[in-house]
C-alpha cells in the first residue's frame, strides 16, 4: 500500500512537472490501452530515462520498466528506482558475467505478466537520437513468449509506442506520445511455430513504430532529408504529417531559425535561480552520452529549483510577511511557466 501511494505520488510529481518542462506534451492512442489484462509496451528510446517517464507519467496503467543496468550503480539511486517499479537489464558491455543476472529478471518480467500488470521495454536495445527505426532484438519476444508459455491461460497484450521530440537536446521541447494499436500475441504463438511467431511479432511492432514516429529510412539519403528538414524547421512532433513528407519527398524550403523575444525573461528566471543553474552547469559538464544530458537535465532542474523557491520563499517571509513570500513564490513558477510555453523552438541539428 505504502509502495502505491509513493508511486502515485511521484506519477503526479512528474505529469505536473513535465509541463514546465516541456512546451507541449501531445498524447495519442490511450483508448488503445486496455484496462486490464498483461501489457508490454514496447517504445522507441531517442532520449534516455526522458522516454518513459514520459509514457508512464501519462498512461493510466501502473507500469514497470527495464532499463539499461548501468543507471543503478549508485546504491541509493538503485534503492529508489526499485522502489518505482524500474529493473536492471544487462547488455555486453556491462561485462559477460552479468548478463546471468538477467535470467533472475526475466523471471521476473514473466511474473508481472503472469498477474495482468504492465511492462515497458525499449525493443531496439539501446537508446539513439537517429530520426528512425533501428532493428528489433529478440528480448522483448522471449519475455512475451516465455510468459504465455508459463501461464497457458495468459493473454500478453503489446502495445508499441512511439515517443518523438521537436529537439530531444535541448529545454524547451515539444513532445508527442502515440500508443499504437494492441497486438494479441496469444493468437501469434498458437498458429506458428516460434521463430516465425517471433519474426512476426517483431515485424508487426517495427511497422508500427515506423508510423508512430518520424521514420527516416536509415539509407545513403538519410543525412540529406534529415539535413533538409532540420533547416526547415519543420514540427516534427506533426508525425503523420512529416513522415508523408519523407514518402512523398515534399521537404520544404529552409527558414530562418525564430528569434526568442523572451530572451529578457530567461535572463530573470537565471538570476532567481543562480544557485540551481550553477549546479547543473558542473553537473552537466560530466555527462558524456548527449542523450543523457535532458534526463539529467530535468532531474537535477526538477527537485533544485522547488527547493530553492521555497528556501527564498521562506527568507522573503521572515523579512517580510508571508504575503510577499507568496506572490515571489507563485511568480517564479509563473515566469519558468511563461518561459517554457512560449519561447521559440528551433530543430536539433
Amino acid at each position: 500500500m505504502i509502495q502505491k501511494i509513493w508511486y502515485q505520488t511521484v506519477k503526479v510529481f512528474l505529469k505536473v512537472s513535465l509541463h514546465f518542462y516541456a512546451q507541449q506534451i501531445k498524447i495519442y492512442g490511450k483508448e488503445n490501452i486496455p484496462k486490464k489484462g498483461a501489457v508490454l509496451f514496447a517504445i522507441n528510446h531517442p532520449n534516455a530515462l526522458m522516454d518513459p517517464l514520459f509514457v508512464t507519467s501519462f498512461n493510466p496503467r501502473t507500469n514497470h520498466f527495464l532499463v539499461r543496468a548501468d543507471v543503478f550503480k549508485n546504491p541509493l539511486i538503485k534503492k529508489i528506482l526499485g522502489s518505482l517499479n524500474l529493473m536492471p537489464i544487462y547488455r555486453i558491455r556491462d561485462g559477460r558475467n552479468q548478463l546471468s543476472n538477467n535470467e533472475e529478471i526475466f523471471n521476473r518480467c514473466f511474473k508481472i505478466l503472469a498477474k495482468e500488470e504492465t511492462l515497458i521495454i525499449f525493443p531496439q536495445g539501446g537508446h539513439s537520437r537517429d530520426r528512425n527505426i533501428k532493428p528489433l532484438s529478440k528480448g522483448f519476444t522471449r519475455i512475451v513468449f516465455g510468459a504465455l508459455a508459463q501461464n497457458p491461460g495468459l493473454e500478453v497484450t503489446v502495445i508499441p509506442v512511439g515517443v518523438t521530440y521537436q529537439n530531444s537536446s535541448n529545454y524547451p521541447s515539444k513532445v508527442c506520445v502515440q500508443f499504437g494499436k494492441a497486438i494479441a500475441t496469444r493468437k501469434i504463438v498458437s498458429e506458428n511455430q516460434k521463430p516465425k511467431a517471433i519474426s512476426i511479432l517483431k515485424n508487426e511492432v517495427s511497422n508500427q513504430l515506423k508510423q508512430l514516429t518520424v521514420h527516416i529510412p536509415d539509407d545513403e539519403n538519410y543525412a540529406t532529408i534529415l539535413n533538409s528538414l532540420n533547416k526547415a524547421n519543420v514540427d516534427f512532433t506533426k508525425v503523420d504529417h512529416i513522415n508523408a513528407m519523407i514518402a512523398n519527398q515534399q521537404i520544404p524550403t529552409p527558414r530562418k531559425k525564430q528569434i526568442n523575444f523572451l530572451k529578457p525573461l530567461f535572463y530573470i528566471i537565471l538570476l532567481n535561480s543562480l544557485v540551481p543553474f550553477l549546479i547543473w552547469k558542473k553537473i552537466g559538464k560530466k555527462i558524456k552520452e548527449i542523450e543523457f544530458k535532458d534526463t539529467m537535465r530535468y532531474g537535477v532542474n526538477g527537485l533544485t529549483f522547488p527547493f530553492f523557491y521555497l528556501l527564498q520563499a521562506v527568507l522573503i517571509y521572515l523579512n517580510f510577511n508571508w504575503k510577499v513570500a507568496l506572490i515571489y513564490w507563485v511568480t517564479s513558477y509563473l515566469f519558468v511557466f511563461i518561459y517554457t510555453k512560449f519561447s521559440p523552438i528551433n530543430t536539433e541539428k
